[in-house]
């Protein structure tokens, strides 16, 4: 067993979360000790925190259940969320034309995808998101530089 990185574990039980009933932080640590992942509770419990983890009731599941909750896709995010996502998961970045690529660990594509989409960084007409690659495209033929400059700035790259 191990301790990997915070963004790996934060997948992991994202995972977790979307795949099973959790009613309870130590039965969360027994999935993760399950899939090899070494943690804490006072770790997981900051980790559910982050994640913006809550509990729900569910039909036909005794007591709460944790659960990520949705935001909605046109609640306009903070800039300071944006920055935190980018810096913590973001690991490349290239420019091609009115297009910028985003490298994250893999598995977490969504994540930043969803971040940009609900901040809405001037000059970004969209994103797409893959498993550990997000495209961005610039609302200028010739507009990548300059928001891929603007990523950098917030990313703190």
């Amino acid at each position: 067993m191990s301790r990997p990185p915070k963004v790996r574990r934060q997948h992991v039980i994202a995972g977790l979360l979307a795949n099973h009933a959790i009613t309870s932080q130590p039965q969360l640590l027994d999935l993760l000790a399950k899939e090899g992942v070494e943690a804490t509770q006072a770790t997981v419990s900051r980790d559910l925190e982050e994640l913006g983890a809550v509990r729900v009731r569910l039909p036909g599941v005794e007591g709460q259940v944790y659960a990520i909750a949705e935001q909605p896709t046109n609640q306009v995010a903070p800039v300071e969320h944006l920055r935190r996502v980018l810096g913590e998961w973001v690991v490349e970045l290239g420019v091609s034309g009115n297009l910028v690529l985003l490298r994250t660990p893999p598995g977490s594509a969504h994540v930043v995808a969803s971040a940009l989409d609900r901040t809405r960084p001037e000059g970004m007409l969209g994103t797409v998101a893959g498993d550990d690659t997000v495209l961005m495209v610039a609302d200028r033929p010739d507009g990548g530089d300059e928001l891929a400059d603007r990523i950098r700035e917030l990313s703190s790259r």
